[in-house]
């Protein structure tokens, strides 16, 4: 069933450059206002690139997915004004959708009309990549947590308690506010994992070729994907696990889990193996996708700026950088969107296999890994317009967001 909304203004494209701008395919060099970007900070010029660490020789669980088996077709759920994210509260049947102007709806499974949770449009700014960006809910339901870029154009992360389905605005908490020196590479998803606390992705700080040399250095929050507890400490609003990777290392910082990100555009954790998959946006010719175990995720080095996929990027060393499982080119493609392991059962043959997209071209399409590998890749007669976005609805099933407003149910075809 489709359920429509007053549309947005046809215009939005062309000003809402979220993630098509990140890749800076026409002008990779080229800050996306202003002039050039300073000369990319590095470490001192290395002779030989270090060795990569591979992410994973773990076997895929049993029962792989057949990707030649599969038939998909996109079925419109609800229209909205500039969709970027879904989320779903524990032990409800309902999808929760970010909209990037600033508000969050709840649309039922027998498909009412939304209906508004929060609205802060007062309180983000649309500019460049900017807008609100991420969701999720506390373990127990009654917290919603909110990514956006606030009006002096920093992205911040709010707790709110709902009061049935609804968020309390007078219950608001900062969890954490990052100065973001430009307009783009904000990432801004944020993602419940699957130990209870909240994994929230920030990119390089933007320009180009991570001019403040963010990714290969952990003792900032940006090019990193951070891991916290959102329970106070002390005076602070959050708590940092013990068990971070940094958090006891005077050369990073402690909420920092992952680093060597340029611009982490969607992440997601398999919930049946809790393998997280990060797929980050490119610089001039490469987008990726990772895959890592959750036990040995901690501390990665996912590489950037000194890699850019697989390929040499910039002089200098990441240590024990871990390369992509996936890359591709740009050939037409410009900007990876991240999405899910699919473990629905409405297709079966698609069962284990990771779906993703990009923000260019808007195929819908899915990878195979199994022993340490990919083994398989197939892009399917699906596509979506300007593709933000994958959700994961309660029962598994997958969902595509069109940042022109559709809402997609992915279904077997």
């Amino acid at each position: 069933m489709l359920v429509r909304l007053a549309t947005h203004p046809g215009g939005l494209l062309v000003v809402a450059l979220l993630v098509a701008a990140c890749a800076s395919a026409a002008a990779p060099d080229a800050s996306p206002s202003g002039p050039p970007p300073p000369a990319p900070s590095s470490p001192a010029p290395s002779a030989q690139a270090p060795a990569p660490a591979t992410a994973s020789t773990e076997p895929a669980p049993s029962g792989a997915a057949d990707l030649g088996a599969v038939r998909l077709a996109l079925e419109p759920v609800v229209e909205l004004a500039a969709p970027t994210a879904l989320a779903v509260r524990p032990d409800d049947d309902a999808l929760y959708i970010a909209e990037r102007g600033g508000r969050v709806v709840r649309i039922d499974e027998g498909g009412a009309d939304p209906a508004t949770v929060l609205d802060i449009s007062d309180q983000t700014t649309q500019d460049g990549e900017r807008g609100l960006l991420g969701l999720d809910f506390s373990p127990d339901g009654g917290r919603l947590y909110v990514s956006f870029t606030n009006q002096s154009g920093d992205s911040q992360l709010d707790e709110y308690q709902l009061r049935g389905d609804v968020a309390d605005p007078t219950t608001r908490r900062t969890l954490l506010l990052v100065s973001q020196p430009y307009p783009n590479h904000n990432g801004g998803h944020v993602v419940t994992g699957p130990d209870g606390l909240l994994y929230y992705g920030l990119g390089d700080g933007g320009a180009a070729n991570d001019p403040l040399g963010s990714g290969q250095d952990p003792s900032t929050l940006l090019g990193s994907l951070l891991r916290i507890d959102p329970t106070p400490s002390g005076d602070a609003p959050y708590s940092i696990p013990n068990d971070n990777p940094f958090v006891d290392d005077p050369g990073g910082r402690g909420e920092v889990w992952i680093y060597g990100l340029r611009n982490p555009w969607r992440f997601s954790f398999d919930r049946e193996t809790d393998d997280l998959w990060i797929a980050d946006v490119g610089q001039r010719e490469i987008e990726e996708i990772n895959r890592l175990p959750f036990a040995a995720a901690a501390g990665a080095n996912l590489g950037w700026n000194v890699f850019e996929g697989t390929q040499r990027f910039s002089d200098g060393t990441a240590p024990d950088a871990v390369m992509p499982v996936f890359e591709y080119p740009h050939d037409g493609r410009c900007s990876v969107t991240g999405g899910h392991v699919y473990r629905g059962h409405q297709i079966p043959a698609l069962r284990g296999a990771y779906l993703y997209g990009d923000f260019c071209d808007g195929v819908v399409r899915a990878l195979v890994h199994a022993d340490g590998s990919v083994t398989d890749e197939r892009e399917f007669p699906a596509r979506v317009p300007s593709l933000v976005s994958f959700g994961e609805g309660p029962d598994g099933e997958l969902y595509a967001l069109s940042l022109e407003g559709t809402v997609f149910r992915i279904t077997g075809g």
